[in-house]
């Protein structure tokens, strides 16, 4: 890390320090494990938005993963091995991160639309909180369920050719 990226990023948890004493929130660390909020740049007079905007690309793009597993039919052919592991109990909660992350969607647009610095720090916290607490932990589960090969159907090989 270069000087110029340390002075940015210490001056990035100075400013956020003080929104976070003002409203909360959690801390820097913490935030940054998750959402990568380290490369946000410091010099913004809205630093609540930009937090927010990092933070819901990132949900953005779990939601797009849980909804190419849940619906593969215009999915690259990689997933359909990938949705065979999964069982019904897997779908229902994915379904359920479906729902809560498209709730966080809906709510993003509001607050782009309509700015309130004490609105970003509340939807900061309540997407951390339940983020953090409840599905990154389902989600987890079912990305390890994904990546280790165990599921409800296991694959049976085959010694014929691919078209026999």
């Amino acid at each position: 890390m270069d000087k110029e990226e340390c002075s940015n990023l210490s001056e990035l948890k100075e400013k956020y320090q003080v929104f976070q004493e003002k409203y909360d929130l959690p801390s820097f660390d913490e935030m940054n494990k998750l959402f990568e909020i380290e490369d946000i740049d410091s010099e913004s007079d809205f630093l609540l938005r930009r937090i927010r905007r990092v933070v819901s690309e990132k949900i953005a793009g779990y939601l797009r993963f849980v909804e190419i597993i849940l619906n593969p039919s215009n999915a690259p052919i990689f997933f359909f091995k990938l949705v065979k592991k999964l069982d019904s109990s897997d779908s229902e909660i994915l379904k359920e991160i479906y729902d809560v992350l498209g709730k966080f969607e809906v709510e993003v647009i509001g607050l782009d639309l309509d700015y309130n610095e004490e609105k970003e720090a509340e939807f900061i916290n309540k997407i951390f909180k339940i983020f953090n607490e409840d599905i990154r932990i389902k989600f987890l589960a079912i990305v390890e369920k994904l990546g280790n090969g165990e599921g409800k159907k296991k694959s049976k090989e085959s010694n014929g050719s691919y078209f026999g």
